[in-house]
């Protein structure tokens, strides 16, 4: 408790944040220790004879009371504030960070979760339901999306050229539009499964330009892969089958912060890269003609770097619980893909590395499961010559 006279140590807290301009109280030392933002003084030992003991500033707090009085302001979240001050790259203590995280997956909340030991299959019913009663969706293509899809694809049609080309349009086997809805999203994203036949509806929703069929949605030809990646019921697992905020929080407690550091980094990277892009498109199309971005954009957009579009887009606003969110679900991507690698071993990891397959700063983030197994330069250059 506070008993209006700080101490000495808290007094060379307090002249450190007033000296570089921000009025810090007492009071608010207070506040940001009991929210374990700050840590406690060192205690010195005693002065002898009644004359009560010394303390000194952790040495981290000098720098943290300056973040604290940047970020800490009234109504701030702890958890918000925490994590800005993570941002930042202050030395929040490890375990508050740990909780902010942790914090982040528990705003995801599912309808259901407070009857945790009902059966299974009622509950997945009793969420359909709901998701449909209550309205629920998601958004396949974000309406800025959509603009750009359209842009290009006035002014190639202005050029002569056609998606889909004939020639390739004749492979198609279900050239009929998508019946996939916002709503069966919400359903899949719940439950983080998907039959084979439902891949391709879904893909043709999100991609109405593409021809979705063409993914192999069916069992045929992946017999050697079928009892990897399938559940019992035919369904494809969109990751472990068991709830995805379990995987979530088991990351916030465990992993490495140097890890969790990089994945932050790569998150906010990712949304600043989709932002770029898309605002150069919209340059050229502004300008009437389709150059590099048109061409990156085409690249991403059918592919999984498509998904980062989406995901960016469909967030106006980037809290920073939504960032930590994005920063787990990377490092839990990058789990699933060394997970696979020793299910599938051989699988060919160099080819993530493909232009628009993943944003660039996923790439780099996988650079080390990446680079393992590519092939040299030289062997492709024999391979070519010969051919």
């Amino acid at each position: 408790m506070s008993t209006g006279t700080p101490s000495a140590a808290d007094q060379m807290l307090l002249d450190h944040a007033h000296g570089h301009g921000f009025a810090v109280t007492a009071k608010m030392l207070e506040v940001w220790r009991s929210r374990r933002l700050l840590p406690g003084n060192i205690p010195g030992g005693g002065l002898g004879r009644g004359k009560g003991s010394t303390s000194s500033p952790a040495p981290e707090s000098f720098d943290l009371v300056l973040g604290l009085a940047r970020h800490g302001g009234r109504g701030k979240r702890p958890t918000d504030v925490a994590l800005l001050l993570f941002d930042e790259g202050f030395p929040v203590p490890e375990r508050t960070v740990r909780a902010a995280f942790t914090a982040a997956v528990d705003t995801i909340t599912v309808h259901g979760d407070d009857e945790p030991d009902s059966d299974p299959k009622q509950r997945l019913n009793d969420l359909a339901a709901h998701i449909a009663a209550a309205g629920s969706a998601v958004f396949l293509v974000p309406a800025r999306v959509r603009r750009i899809d359209e842009g290009i694809a006035r002014l190639a049609q202005a050029d002569g050229c056609a998606w889909s080309p004939a020639e390739l349009a004749a492979f198609d086997e279900n050239p009929g539009p998508s019946t996939a809805t916002p709503k069966d999203a919400a359903l899949t994203a719940v439950i983080g499964t998907m039959s084979m036949e439902g891949i391709g509806d879904m893909l043709g929703a999100m991609n109405p330009t593409a021809i979705a069929s063409l993914v192999g949605t069916t069992r045929n030809g992946a017999s050697i892969f079928v009892v990897v990646v399938l559940t019992g019921d035919g369904h494809l697992a969109l990751g472990r089958v068991r709830d995805g905020r379990d995987r979530l929080r088991d990351l916030a407690a465990t992993a490495p912060l140097a890890d969790l550091t990089r994945a932050w980094r790569t998150a906010e990277g990712v949304r600043q890269w989709a932002l770029d892009l898309c605002g150069r498109v919209e340059e050229e199309l502004a300008a009437g003609r389709l150059g590099e971005a048109a061409g990156e954009w085409q690249n991403c957009r059918y592919a999984m770097a498509g998904l980062a579009l989406f995901s960016t887009l469909k967030q106006r606003d980037w809290p920073p619980a939504e960032c930590a969110l994005d920063t787990l679900l990377l490092l839990d991507q990058l789990g699933e893909f060394q997970r696979f690698d020793v299910f599938v071993p051989g699988c060919r990891w160099h080819l993530l590395d493909t232009e628009g397959l993943m944003p660039p700063p996923t790439r780099e983030l996988l650079q080390d499961l990446i680079s393992r197994n590519a092939p040299h330069a030289g062997a492709g250059a024999d391979v070519r010559s010969a051919s």
